[in-house]
């Protein structure tokens, strides 16, 4: 599959729509596939990534790999569907350099540049183009304190610090002005999925932490600010939903010409303090109420040094063969429980727009710890 000649075939197939998704490995574009596959219109499906998932679903549309950050190879991988795409999910980016340098927002601006670049020339059935951001885009991401704030889409940019979100959104809306297709921006919060390829994976962090305190027998404990712990902090966003919504507002035919964004989030605030021992309970580990909350515990400090233990729990319980760190992220797990603002949205437009399935951000953790047992990246 992804041959010329499988190209040259669907050409001539004006009824089908085309899909081409931009981080297709990742949380929200996995989801994508997986509901495109199954819905009731005609889909066929183009993936981009440097590298294929360890799973079967990528037999299940064309995958294409490509460094995006190489021009030529861009446009050599997709220049021959720019005539052939209807609808473009972008759900990818870099984060190779600090997300509030310039190297950041100059290495995500590029990779767009080369994929735009590729398949506008000649774009004579792209409808609509999905991009992905999130709710950072509310704040400088060095952060700018804790006050309580319910951020909706009408909230004007702020002006300090460096956020490679504005960037994708002004080339987005440069590039495409006259070429008669219409964009969405869809701004998810904490993103829970099941990935390998994902630097910022919250739910394989949490299930890799939770298997290696079951394993070694010891405590799973919060380690964060007591903010984080008893107040609402950061908005859940399933990737089931976040894909939906991607889908929606590409279909629906209700965005406006001029584009529209959209939070992108379950919509049922949580605390950690509140699910953090239902999560215990579901991972089959030791939470004690009294001190399963510790200010002091470093994930990185603690859980670094145990690296070697999942490939022991992984050959123990004959799991899909992963490293720790295609699925954990330490630094980041304690990043998230120490975030100095609170990341909390309003969902009142795209409540308005039609877009109304919400989700219970503790199910979400707990269905998705379900699937990484299914998919035998975790142990039962």
């Amino acid at each position: 599959m992804g041959s010329e000649d499988g190209i040259l075939m669907r050409r001539n197939e004006v009824d089908e729509n085309v899909a081409l998704i931009f981080g297709v490995t990742g949380l929200v574009g996995r989801e994508i596939v997986k509901r495109l596959l199954t819905s009731k219109q005609r889909w066929r499906i183009y993936g981009v990534a440097r590298n294929p998932e360890i799973s079967s679903l990528t037999k299940m549309y064309n995958f294409i790999s490509c460094d995006l950050l190489n021009a030529s190879e861009t446009k050599q991988s997709l220049s021959p569907l720019q005539d052939i795409v209807s609808h473009v999910f972008w759900v990818t980016w870099s984060g190779e350099y600090p997300l509030d340098s310039d190297k950041c927002c100059l290495q995500n601006k590029m990779m767009l540049t080369n994929a735009l670049d590729a398949i506008l020339p000649n774009a004579t059935r792209l409808k609509h183009f999905s991009l992905q951001t999130g709710m950072k885009h509310y704040v400088s991401l060095v952060g700018e304190g804790s006050s309580l704030c319910y951020y909706s889409e009408k909230c004007p940019r702020k002006s300090s610090g460096r956020n490679f979100y504005y960037v994708l959104e002004d080339l987005l809306k440069e590039k495409i002005t006259g070429n008669s297709v219409v964009w969405s921006v869809h701004r998810p919060g904490l993103l829970m999925g099941s990935s390998t390829r994902t630097l910022y994976n919250f739910m394989g962090s949490l299930c890799v932490y939770g298997a290696m305190c079951k394993y070694l027998n010891l405590p799973f404990v919060f380690g964060g600010t007591r903010e984080c712990w008893e107040e609402s902090y950061i908005d859940g966003s399933d990737s089931n939903l976040v894909a939906e919504q991607h889908i929606f507002a590409a279909t629906s035919g209700r965005v406006r010409a001029k584009g529209e964004a959209f939070n992108a989030i379950n919509g049922v605030g949580f605390t950690w303090k509140e699910i953090w021992p239902e999560i215990g309970k579901k991972l089959g580990v030791q939470v004690n109420e009294t001190t399963m909350f510790d200010e002091g515990f470093s994930f990185d400090k603690e859980m670094g040094k145990r690296k070697h233990v999942w490939g022991e729990i992984v050959a123990k319980e004959k799991l899909v063969r992963t490293e720790i760190d295609d699925l954990a992220n330490w630094v980041f797990m304690d990043l998230l429980f120490r975030f100095p603002s609170k990341l909390l949205g309003k969902r009142e437009k795209v409540d308005k727009f039609g877009f109304k399935r919400r989700y219970r951000t503790l199910d979400s953790i707990l269905y998705w710890i379900d699937v990484m047992r299914d998919e035998k990246l975790i142990p039962l």
